[in-house]
């Protein structure tokens, strides 16, 4: 098989599958992650004419084994992964501050947003290094940028301050092997996560992280991103 493979985690409703329809457009062989295979077979069935280049799998990105059964079924289907959009994340700590957070919910939040990440990164390196070619996305936010930080949902800001430093790490890590590593900022999105205030639509948001997901090899890497623009951390 010599189309790329694209692997975009959460994927079933808002920014995730707008990145996976954006991604099948191009001709990528994109998987589309989600926890319940069911919900994204019903979001997959709504791609239109990309629907044919998409393929759904289950992942908990929290959850080891579940990563586990995931990289082993996705070995055998492709026997290969070119592309991952860590874009699965949660938002739970609304309300709280850092004097009185809940550490329960910070480590649920720390769990998904930056270990998950850090696991599937991991699981897939060894396929990307293979092939020297490797496109890494971390789906990133604003307030997780010390330059501009305040106080307020702490347990998400931390994670997406930790997941701005593993994009770092990774990319000064695996330079040598072709494999270029970037976060994005996508914005307020209009997203069941963002809710009907946002102001950044989810076809306009999702144009960032698929670029960096096709970045040429002369790219950028190791950035935080928005709007193709680059960011201070």
């Amino acid at each position: 098989m010599n189309t790329r493979v694209a692997v975009v985690t959460g994927a079933n409703r808002g920014l995730g599958l707008e990145i996976v329809r954006q991604l099948a457009a191009r001709d990528l062989r994109v998987v589309l992650a989600s926890r319940s295979v069911e919900r994204g077979e019903a979001a997959a069935a709504g791609l239109g004419d990309v629907a044919d280049r998409v393929t759904v799998a289950p992942l908990d990105v929290a959850d080891t084994t579940s990563v586990t059964d995931f990289v082993h079924w996705l070995h055998r289907h492709f026997r290969r992964c070119d592309v991952l959009v860590n874009n699965a994340a949660v938002a739970i700590d609304g309300g709280q501050d850092a004097s009185t957070a809940n550490l329960d919910v910070v480590r649920r939040t720390l769990e998904t947003n930056l270990l998950g990440a850090w696991l599937l990164t991991q699981a897939v390196v060894p396929a990307m290094r293979a092939r020297r070619y490797g496109r890494i996305v971390n789906l990133s936010s604003s307030v997780g940028r010390l330059t501009t930080m305040v106080s307020g949902i702490p347990a998400y800001r931390v994670s997406k301050t930790a997941l701005n430093a593993l994009t770092r790490i990774f990319a000064d890590e695996l330079a040598p092997d072709g494999i270029l590593v970037n976060a994005c900022c996508p914005g307020w999105v209009r997203t069941d996560m963002g809710g009907p205030a946002a102001t950044v639509p989810v076809a306009e948001a999702s144009d960032t992280p698929t670029w960096l997901a096709t970045l040429p090899p002369d790219g950028p890497t190791g950035g935080l991103y928005r709007d193709r623009r680059l960011l201070a951390w």
